[in-house]
Order: structure tokens, then sequence, then C-alpha cells
């Protein structure tokens, strides 16, 4: 029988009835709520410094407390990582909750990802699980099942392992699951949510996207699918972008499986229906990752307002005025960027602006603080014509930084707590592989030369790009062979630091796709520290693809 697993959240803070929505739209076995960022860790760990009993997503029980019994009734499992840095504390407030509505569900939780004790001075660390602990809950009979940690893939791999009884050496069957969790897992991206090709479509459609759910079979293959008569849309463009989110080369490793997605296969199976097939599995690998989130220093930063004439010659004064009232404390990091929003002969003072963005960071609080401000409130009456900024700056906030680093599987210990109180330890798997690069595969025979036209690649691609620490990857594909044949040998990796002049002198890396017909692009350190020092104007590459999108270059006329 088909296993039905849906998603009801991709972040915390996703759409608050999503549950609900699941649980009426349509048939569902399984669903699973992924609440967990790089970023969310830090912030959950924050919340943990002020409350000991806090460090979960406390949104998931107000969630639940609509839909428990409903899920209850149908028969629909729930899984979830919405237990943070707490699995246990929040399984206890779910028991709490279904003991306080008088629903008789069975509530298991997964334990063991956090090391934090193992590495001081650090907010938060926590290695990435996979999905055994959750099937050791379900296996037993849980009706609920909350986890820390887990690889966002772990929520479908869990699930399909309990149903179909997959042992760790079902390598094929788990990277089949692996690539239809990562589908899921954020949600409404699957369904025509922060879609390149959005425009091609009725907007109607896209005023709220339905939440996709994935049939997995026993083979590990599958179709991913939204309820009928919800918003947005499914098809090969869909899933491909999701597929290339946050991923990079041709192996996708994780704690249960190393997936092959140079071997994905995806085809239109009818509509708002892809299906997935032939994904090859390897071992995983002998280690595990381990995120650590911890205090980076201090920031502070003020945007001043520069309108009309002489946007340039007002940023140098403002620039040297601030050098000058900072020179006997200068911040370790200064930052400026000029944002040249303004337009000539404006009807209206806010397109006449440009805006300059100064940040500030040091270990010390105080050297970003009152400094700062003072320096910038103090220009009010003796800078630039027109001075204004858009808020005062503040006393000056503490950031963090995300760094990952890899542990002996040994070194973790990958417990269930089923829900009558027993402990499972999970075994680890008997076999492990480094997940080596692959070669690269042979490219298409090039287009024939023919005339070109100067436009935007986003004419002929479509991107998706997203962050992993500092790094951020930036995937294009393409809906046509020729259209491949072309992009396969005009976006190299000169192109890219072309296009993108911030990725000129970072290692930047290139992995191709065929099956897809997609290049994804790994570039290193383009995000400082991370989301959480907010290094660069967008922290987290969420826009880095349509950017690279409107980037214009030599298209064959051909293919416009």
């Amino acid at each position: 029988m088909t296993l039905r697993v849906g998603n009801f959240s991709g972040f915390y803070g996703d759409r608050f009835d999503a549950p609900r929505e699941m649980l009426t739209g349509g048939e569902v076995d399984v669903l699973t709520g992924d609440y967990l960022a790089e970023l969310t860790m830090l912030i959950l760990a924050r919340d943990r410094l002020k409350d000991p009993t806090a460090g979960y997503a406390r949104t998931f029980l107000r969630q639940l407390e609509e839909t428990l019994g409903l899920a209850h009734e149908r028969g629909v499992r729930i899984v979830t990582n919405a237990g943070g840095l707490n699995p246990a504390g929040l399984a206890d407030a779910v028991r709490a909750l279904a003991d306080r509505l008088g629903i008789p569900v069975r509530v298991a939780h997964v334990e063991g990802d956090d090391l934090t004790a193992r590495h001081p001075g650090s907010l938060a660390a926590h290695a990435y699980l996979g999905g055994f602990g959750i099937a050791e809950c379900l296996r037993a009979g849980a009706d609920v099942v909350v986890t820390g940690r887990v690889t966002d893939a772990a929520l479908v791999t869990g699930p399909a392992a309990a149903h179909y009884g997959w042992a760790p050496t079902d390598h094929d069957r788990l990277a089949g699951a692996v690539v239809a969790g990562h589908v899921l897992e954020c949600g409404a991206q699957a369904t025509g949510g922060n879609y390149a090709f959005f425009g091609e479509r009725d907007p109607r459609h896209l005023r709220r996207p339905g939440f996709p759910l994935a049939e997995i079979h026993a083979d590990g293959g599958s179709v991913v699918t939204k309820h009928p008569g919800t918003g947005g849309f499914v098809d090969v463009g869909t899933v491909t972008a999701q597929l290339l989110y946050e991923t990079a080369g041709a192996r996708y490793a994780g704690p249960d499986v190393t997936a092959r997605l140079d071997t994905v296969r995806l085809t239109q199976d009818g509509p708002d229906r892809v299906r997935i097939e032939g994904v090859r599995g390897e071992a995983p690998p002998p280690t595990l990752k381990v995120g650590r989130n911890r205090l980076g220093g201090f920031r502070n930063e003020v945007v001043f307002v520069l309108t009309g004439l002489d946007i340039e010659a007002k940023a140098d004064l403002v620039r040297e005025q601030m050098g000058d009232a900072l020179a006997a404390s200068p911040p370790a990091d200064v930052r400026w960027e000029l944002a040249r929003t303004d337009r000539a002969d404006a009807g209206t003072e806010e397109t006449a602006s440009a805006l300059l963005r100064l940040v500030v960071r040091d270990p010390r609080q105080e050297a970003v603080g009152r400094v700062l401000s003072g320096a910038a409130v103090e220009l009010a009456l003796a800078s630039y014509p027109g001075f204004h900024v858009l808020a005062p700056p503040g006393k000056g906030s503490p950031y963090g930084v995300f760094e990952d680093v890899y542990v002996p599987r040994g070194d973790v210990r990958h417990v269930a707590v089923l829900h009558d109180g027993r402990r499972v330890t999970v075994r680890e798997p008997a076999d492990t592989a480094v997940p080596d690069g692959v070669p690269e595969p042979a490219l298409p025979e090039p287009l024939p030369p023919g005339p070109t036209r100067r436009a935007p690649l986003g004419l002929l691609a479509g991107a998706r790009s997203g962050d992993k620490g500092g790094n951020a990857n930036v995937g294009v594909w393409v809906r046509s062979d020729e259209a491949w044949r072309w992009l396969a040998h005009e976006l190299t990796v000169e192109r890219l630091r072309e296009m993108v002049p911030e990725a000129a002198g970072l290692p930047v890396t290139r992995h191709v796709l065929p099956h897809l017909r997609a290049l994804n692009f790994l570039v290193e350190g383009i995000l400082g520290p991370g989301v959480a020092a907010q290094a660069r104007f967008d922290p987290q590459a969420k826009a880095l693809g349509e950017w690279l999108r409107s980037r214009h270059l030599d298209i064959p006329e051909a293919l416009l």
C-alpha cells in the first residue's frame, strides 16, 4: 500500500492553518512539520538561556491544539522536528495537551543530537540525526513523534522505513525517500511558491499555494502532488527547483544514506503530479554533521538617506565624517554599501533617494553602541544637504555565527524514547563510505553557431538559491534539450563570476546534473559567518538566483 506523507510546515513561522488544511483537504497517512533552520537553532538557544524549559517551537503546540483531535479521528500520524533543543520538553507538553483535550494519543520523541556540552563556547551544538529513531517510535505505535535536530529529509525517511520495513542497507529505497523528503521539506516551495517562472501562471493560483505531499512506494520511488482544489501547482519545474535548493554535488550525503542526485529522473505524471524514480543510493558517511551556533560579537547599523543630486559626493562626505568620528576606537569590522535606488527627475521623494548603509561589528558592545549612534546623530546639522537616517542606531545587538563540524558516528548516541518510556538505542549502519566526488559527466553537443541577442538569462533559465552556513548555492536549470546544450557550455564558473561580481575572488564549484538539465554552483564564503551575522544585504542568498537570472548575456536567438 502506498504511503502518503504530507508536509505542513517548511520553517518556524510558516502558515498557521496548514495542519488543518492538510488534514481536511484529502487523504494522507503521515503529516510532517519542519521547523528548524540554522538561524532557528540560534533563536531557540537564546530562548533557552532565558528559560531552561524552553527551546522548542511553541507554535506547534498551538497548531496541535486545533488539530490533534482531527488527526486522531482520521488515523493520521504526526512527525515533527519542532522539539528543537528540547524534544523531551515538547513531548511532555503534547501529552499534557492531549490529556487536557481528552484525546488518547501516544507520544514519543527522539534525542541524542545535543552535543553542546562537548563544544565549549557554543550556544547550541547539535548533530544531524537520520530517520531510524523516528522509525523506531512509529513501529512501537506512536501517534506523534517529536525530534530535535534531524535532517529535514529524515522526517520522511523515518515514516517510510517504518511503513515498509526498510533496513539501513536498503540504500536505493532510502535514497528515493531522501529525495522525496527534500522536495517536501520547504512546504509550498514545491507547489509553486518562490518559483522562477511564476509569471507564466494565472496569479489566482499563486495567492495561497497548497502544501505538498508524496505518495511513496515500496521501491523508494514517489509521486509528488498536492490535495485537489488547493492553490499553486506541481510540475517538473517546481520539483527541479526544490531539488536544487541548498544542495551541491551529485552525492547528497546524509546520516541514513548518500543519495545520488545525478540519478534522479522526473516525469510529469498528470496534472499536479510529478513522478520521481531511478534514484540510486550509497552507504552513508562514517561521520555526522554537527551544527554549532556561537556568539560572534555585536553589530549595529545606520542607513543614511541621500536624496536628489550629487549622490556619490554626499556618500563620500558622510563616509569621511563617520570615519573621523570612529577613528579613536574603530570597530573591528566596518562595511559600507550604497544602494542606488534613486531615479532622475523622480515623481516622489522616496524614488529620488539612495540608501547608504553602514554596518559595524566588534567583539565589544561598547565599540558598536553609543560610539556609533553618537557619531551619526551629531552629523544631523553638519553633513550633506537633506541629511536624515531611516532610524537612529541603537546600542548594538549580539549576532551569532554558524559553523559545521563533523564527528564520528560513534560519538553520538541516537535514542528513540518510546511512548511507554522505553529507551531504544538506534544502531549505527554497519557499512559507511566517504562520499568522494564523482567524475563530471559528458556535456551535450554544443549548439551550432548562430545569431545571438543580449538578454537576461532568466528568459531561458530558472534558478533557486539558498544558504549553508557562510556558503551559498545557486541551482540553474532549463526546460528543453536545446537550451541545455547551450547552458551547459555557456554558464561556466568563469561566466558566473562575471555575472555575480561578489563571487569573483571566492572558491566556486560547478556541478553538472544532466538528467535535470541543471547546473548547481557552490559559492564558498559569500555569506561571511552565516545568516545570523547578516554580513550581506541578502544574508540567506534567497534572491541570489534571481539576481543571476536578471543579468544579461548573449543568448542564441533560436532559443528566445
